[in-house]
């Protein structure tokens, strides 16, 4: 799930192609999560802000779009996603309440910068990541191990950017 101006927001590419207007914004990034998920078996979907008044951007396939409906906001309908699909899901936002409230559900959450970085990050040899896993030796004791969250947000990243 796909807080859709907060990412938009977060990248210049597509806060470039916001201003020409909302609905150039909207359809970069759906054209975005489409392109990932032609390559990975996941679906997406992203939350606007607002009722949509025009065509708005194309939806189908494996990306759907939701705008919300006033006086619900598209946090709002992420929260009430998030609690549906619990373990399930994966939340993408740099909103910290939007974030923690999906943690609470069980969902996973992830910035819009780590996602942005991971979708647009050249594929990567798996070859190398197990290399490079030998030369940085993992920390020893629970307290220096990420939290639960952190790792499952680390998993979906690296899924992204492996693709």
């Amino acid at each position: 799930m796909v807080d859709g101006y907060n990412v938009i927001r977060r990248d210049a590419e597509l806060r470039d192609r916001e201003t020409t207007g909302l609905e150039a914004g909207r359809h970069a990034l759906v054209s975005l999560l489409a392109g990932v998920a032609r390559e990975i078996a996941d679906d997406f979907i992203v939350v606007f802000d607002g009722a949509r008044r025009t065509g708005g951007a194309p939806s189908g396939g494996r990306v759907q779009v939701i705008f919300s409906r006033p006086p619900e906001t598209a946090d709002d309908v992420l929260r009430k996603l998030a609690a549906t699909y619990r373990e399930g899901a994966v939340v993408v936002t740099s909103d910290r309440a939007v974030r923690d409230s999906a943690r609470r559900t069980g969902a996973v959450a992830v910035s819009a910068e780590a996602f942005l970085d991971a979708v647009r990050r050249p594929p990567a040899d798996d070859d190398l990541d197990e290399d490079d896993d030998d030369d940085h030796p993992s920390p020893r004791g629970p307290h220096r191990r990420p939290s639960r969250e952190a790792r499952a947000a680390e998993r979906v990243l690296r899924r992204l950017a492996t693709r």
